[in-house]
C-alpha cells in the first residue's frame, strides 16, 4: 500500500485538522498569556464574538437542526478549534457538483411514465412516493420492468459475471469502492475483452472510497486497457475541504437494457472472499427492462460533470428491450445528491414509516438518525406497527457502533424490536413495509447518507421482490440476537456519559 495514500487517508486528515486545531489554539492562548497577558481579556472576548457570530451563521443555514446543534456547540465551547473544523468538515462550501446541469439532463431524459390513475392502482400510499420521487427526485415510476432479488454478495456475483459477459453496446459501473482482488481480478477480464469487442467501458470509482484500494494511476491503467475512467473528486495527498461529500453509489448498467443496484461495493469482502468481520452479510437487485434507463442516465449526469464534450444520451438509448419474464408492479430507480435542496433518501424513508400499516423492517450497518426519522421509527412502533430494525453486531466502525447503540434505549423504550447480526457485519441497506413497498439501495441509516453523500437507490411497489426482501429479513432473524431493555441497562454511569454524548454529536459521524 502507498504509504503516502496511508499517511493522508481521509480518517488520519481529520485527526490531522483535530491536532492542528487544538495546538492552534493552545499556541495563541499561550502567546497571549506570555507576551500579550496585558490584552488577553480582549482576545478572550474577541474569540466569544467570533463564536457567536460563527454560530448564528450556522443556525440560518438550510441543514438539521441537530446537524446545526452539534456543530454549534464545540464551536461556542472552544471557538478556534470549532471553527476551523467547522470550515473544513462541517459545510458553508459550494458542492463541486454542477446539480442544475444535472437536473436538466433528468427533465429532458426521464419524463413521467405513468401517470395518477396507474399509480393509485397500488393505493394512495404508494401513489405519493412514486409521485414524490418523480416530483422532487426528477426519478420517473416504470411498470415494463422485471426484478430479481440476491441476499448476499455470493449470490450476487454470478449473476453480475454473466450478466456483463452479455454486453453488447455498453457497460456502466459506478461504485465507491473497488479493490484490486480477486473479485475484480473476474471482473476486469470481462471489461477488458468487452473493450477489445468495441463495447464502450465507462467506470467511476470514489477517490476517497478507493484511495487504500487501487494504485493513484489506476485510472491510467485503465484507459490503457481501452476501458474509460474517471474517479469522482480523485484522492490527493492533502487537507481538502470536500472529502464529506463522496460518491457513494452503486450502480451497474449494461446496454440499457440491464442493470444493478445494490448496497455492495466491488471488493473481496462484499462477497464473503476476505474474512474482516466474520461473515458479510449484503444484497443486490438486477433490474431488467425500461427502468434501466433511469440508471444509465444517472451514471452519464455523473460522468459529463465538469466534462466536456457531453455525452450523446440518444446513442445509449436501447434500442429493443429483451424478452422479459414475470413484470409485476411498479419501479422506481431514485438518485440523491447532498446539495441542502435534496433529501431525497431521508424523505423517502420517512414517507416508508409514516405509511406503514402492520409492519416495517429494516437493515442498515449504521443507525444515526436525526430527530425526525427518530420520531417517525418511534411513533409508528407506538402506533402497533411491528417495527424491527436490524443491524451488525460486528462492527466495522466502533466509534459509530457506539453511536448505533445510543439509540436502543429510546428505540426499544417507544416500542421498536432491534436485532444485531451476530455471524458478522451486516451491510445492506433495505427497507420493507406490508408486504406492499420496499427500497433497496446505496443509503445508510445515517447522516452521512441523508445529507453528505451521492446516494442511489430502487423503490419498488407491487412486486414479487417486495416479498423477497421481507423473507430475506425473516430468515435473516435466527442468526441475531435481539436486544432488550435490560441489555441496555447494565452501563457504567461513564458508559451512560458517553451514550448522552454519542447522541449529541451523533449527525457530525
Amino acid at each position: 500500500m502507498n504509504p503516502i495514500k496511508t499517511a493522508f487517508s481521509p480518517r488520519r486528515q481529520r485527526m490531522l485538522w483535530v491536532i492542528l486545531s487544538i495546538l492552534l489554539q493552545l499556541g495563541l492562548v499561550l502567546v497571549v498569556l506570555f507576551f500579550f497577558n496585558q490584552y488577553f481579556v480582549y482576545f478572550y472576548w474577541f474569540s466569544i464574538l467570533v463564536s457567536v457570530v460563527v454560530a448564528l451563521y450556522i443556525s440560518t443555514r438550510n441543514t438539521k437542526l441537530a446537524y446545526k446543534v452539534a456543530w454549534i456547540i464545540p464551536i461556542l465551547l472552544v471557538p478556534v478549534v470549532g471553527g476551523i473544523l467547522y470550515i473544513f468538515l462541517g459545510g458553508g462550501r459550494k458542492l463541486n457538483f454542477q446539480r442544475g446541469e444535472a437536473q436538466r439532463t433528468y427533465r429532458k431524459q426521464l419524463p413521467p411514465k405513468l401517470d395518477n390513475i396507474d399509480l393509485l392502482r397500488y393505493g394512495a400510499d404508494a401513489a405519493q412516493q412514486a409521485l414524490y420521487l418523480q416530483n422532487a427526485a426528477l426519478c420517473p415510476t416504470y411498470s415494463n420492468t422485471e426484478t430479481k432479488y440476491f441476499s448476499s454478495g455470493k449470490a450476487f456475483f454470478p449473476a453480475f459475471l454473466e450478466e456483463l459477459s452479455k454486453a453488447q453496446r455498453y457497460i456502466f459501473l459506478e461504485y465507491f469502492i473497488i479493490a484490486d482482488g480477486s473479485l475484480w481480478q473476474e471482473v476486469l477480464p470481462i471489461l477488458r475483452e468487452k473493450a477489445d469487442q468495441g463495447v464502450e467501458v465507462r467506470v467511476i470509482y470514489d477517490g476517497i472510497g478507493s484511495a487504500n484500494t487501487l494504485d493513484e494511476d489506476y485510472q491510467e491503467d485503465l484507459e490503457a486497457m481501452g476501458i474509460h475512467c474517471r474517479p469522482f473528486q480523485p484522492f490527493l495527498p492533502i487537507l481538502s475541504i470536500h472529502q464529506n461529500n463522496r460518491d457513494h453509489r452503486k450502480l451497474c448498467v449494461i446496454d440499457g437494457v440491464t442493470g444493478f443496484v445494490s448496497g455492495l461495493n466491488l471488493a473481496d469482502e462484499y462477497i464473503d472472499r476476505l474474512n474482516r468481520f466474520g461473515y458479510w452479510k449484503d444484497n443486490a437487485l438486477l433490474l431488467r427492462g425500461e427502468a434501466v434507463w433511469s440508471l444509465s442516465v444517472f451514471f452519464l449526469a455523473m460522468w459529463d460533470d465538469h466534462h466536456t464534450p457531453r455525452s450523446n444520451f440518444d446513442w445509449f438509448r436501447p434500442r429493443e428491450l429483451p424478452p422479459l419474464g414475470s413484470v409485476q408492479g411498479i419501479v422506481t430507480p431514485y438518485a440523491d445528491t447532498p446539495f441542502p435542496e435534496d433529501t431525497v433518501c431521508a424523505d423517502l424513508h420517512l414517507q416508508m414509516i409514516t405509511k406503514a400499516k402492520n409492519y416495517l423492517f429494516l437493515t442498515t450497518p449504521y443507525l444515526v438518525l436525526d430527530e425526525t426519522i427518530f420520531s417517525a421509527l418511534c411513533t409508528a412502533a407506538r402506533s402497533g406497527v411491528d417495527v424491527r430494525v436490524m443491524t451488525p453486531h460486528i462492527p466495522d466502525k466502533k466509534t459509530v457502533f457506539a453511536v448505533t447503540q445510543s439509540n436502543y434505549p429510546a428505540l426499544l423504550a417507544a416500542g421498536v424490536r432491534i436485532f444485531e447480526f451476530t455471524p458478522g457485519f451486516l451491510h445492506s441497506k433495505t427497507v420493507v413495509a406490508d408486504d406492499l413497498y420496499a427500497s433497496v439501495g446505496s443509503c445508510n441509516l445515517d447522516y452521512r447518507s441523508f445529507f453528505l453523500q451521492f446516494e442511489n437507490g430502487v423503490w419498488l411497489c407491487g412486486t414479487d421482490t417486495v416479498e423477497a426482501v421481507r423473507d430475506d429479513f425473516l430468515e435473516t432473524i435466527p442468526l441475531c440476537q435481539e436486544i432488550t431493555p435490560e441489555d441496555c441497562k447494565h452501563l457504567s454511569p461513564w458508559k451512560r456519559l458517553l451514550t448522552a454524548l454519542y447522541r449529541l454529536f451523533s449527525p457530525l459521524f
